[in-house]
Parts: C-alpha cells; sequence; structure tokens
C-alpha cells in the first residue's frame, strides 16, 4: 500500500468513525425504521462523501447487532422479534445487577445525589402524566448507574444491548400504572446504593429489568417502560 492508499485509507475510517452515530441516530429517531433497507448512495449523498465511510460505519454497526447484510440484497436495520428482545432483556438483567453491586460499593455521594434527583424529577413527570419528560430522564438515571458502577467495559455490553432493544420497543406509555410502578422500583435501587448493600443493590437492579420483562410479555403491542 502506497502513502497515499494509506493516507486516503485512514481518512475513509476516519468519516466512518464520525458517520457511524449519525446513521445511529436516524435508527434511533424512527427516520430509519426496523426493516428498511439502508440507501448507501442517498447517505453517502447527505454526508458529502463517498459509499467507503458509510460501509466502514455498517460494517460496525453490524457487529454491534443494529443492522444486518443480506447477501445479494443490501443491509437492512434489523427488525426484532419477541423471542430476540426478551432474550436480549436476560442478558441484561444479568449486567445490570452487576452494574448495581458495583455502585453500591464504588458509587460518591455525588452520584447518589444524581440518582435521588432524578428519581425525584422522574416522580413529578409520572405524577404529571409527562412521558416526553419521562423518557430521557429514565435513560439518563440507567446511565447514571452505570457511570457509578466504574465498569466501563460492563456500561459498553450495556449500551449495546439497549441499542438492540430500540430496534423493538417503542417510547410509548404503559397503561396500568407501568411508569409509576416503574419509578418505584427505581427508588428501592437508589436506597440500596446508598445504603452500600451490594446483595440488595444487586437484587433491585436485577429484578428492575425483569419486572419489565414480564410487562413486556404481557403487552407486547404496548412495549415496556424501563
Amino acid at each position: 500500500m502506497s502513502a497515499h492508499e494509506a493516507i486516503a485509507f485512514l481518512k475513509s475510517r476516519s468519516l466512518g468513525v464520525l458517520i457511524e452515530p449519525e446513521i445511529e441516530r436516524m435508527i434511533m429517531s424512527g427516520e430509519i425504521k426496523p426493516g428498511d433497507r439502508i440507501n448507501e448512495n442517498a447517505l453517502a449523498l447527505r454526508f458529502g462523501t463517498s459509499r467507503g465511510p458509510i460501509r466502514e460505519a455498517l460494517r460496525s454497526m453490524e457487529a454491534g447487532g443494529l443492522v444486518a447484510l443480506v447477501p445479494n440484497r443490501g443491509v437492512y436495520v434489523r427488525s426484532l422479534d419477541l423471542a430476540t428482545a426478551c432474550a436480549i432483556y436476560e442478558v441484561r438483567a444479568a449486567l445490570f445487577g452487576m452494574a448495581g453491586r458495583c455502585a453500591a460499593e464504588r458509587a460518591g455521594a455525588e452520584d447518589i445525589c444524581r440518582l435521588e434527583t432524578l428519581v425525584a424529577e422522574m416522580d413529578r413527570a409520572v405524577d404529571a402524566g409527562d412521558f416526553e419528560t419521562y423518557y430521557p430522564l429514565n435513560l439518563a438515571f440507567h446511565q447514571a448507574i452505570l457511570a457509578a458502577s466504574g465498569n466501563h467495559l460492563l456500561a459498553a455490553q450495556y449500551a449495546s444491548l439497549i441499542k438492540q432493544l430500540h430496534l423493538y420497543r417503542a417510547r410509548s406509555l404503559v397503561q396500568g400504572g407501568g411508569l409509576h410502578v416503574s419509578n418505584q422500583e427505581h427508588r428501592a435501587m437508589v436506597d440500596a446504593i446508598a445504603a452500600r448493600d451490594p446483595e440488595a443493590a444487586s437484587r433491585t437492579h436485577f429484578d428492575h429489568v425483569m419486572r419489565s420483562l414480564d410487562r413486556l410479555r404481557a403487552a407486547p403491542a404496548a412495549h415496556a417502560a424501563t
């Protein structure tokens, strides 16, 4: 490989790294939906690049489980069935249980204050029936627990599972008091972390995800609040 070719290759890879989160954002926002074929030419035109960086980004996303390459047809956004979503929840529960245990052992006072603040803000959103406010607070809460765990590898694996679950779940309000029940579980998780009780933290975090799975199975059309 010549120096010119090597530089071009590195530039292509750098562009792919920059483009990947933008394509992910398009998928998470619903701009590109599960089951949709990804138009590489349209993306190259949108981002002002060749198809090389687009393909590099899509290969990385395939490894992460967001897209699938169908031979002789192209790259498609994955579409999860209920059975696959349930399997992901089971793995997620194990990881989140460990995150809770680590957080109980390692969280600082600022981490705990942050978690308590988020739970209180979610309580207010639940009382107001304001899901649009609750949803990002919920994501921030789970992310704050992962940060408090102090385990970056665990956090990365968990994030990959959450991205895949976005292919199945809708940002929809669960009927039957789902958000209220979910936030009661959040409070129990924070109480266990604040008490520096690794066993209770592991149990409450694991149970939270498994109860979300129960809600998912009970109402697959509505999906689950977590």
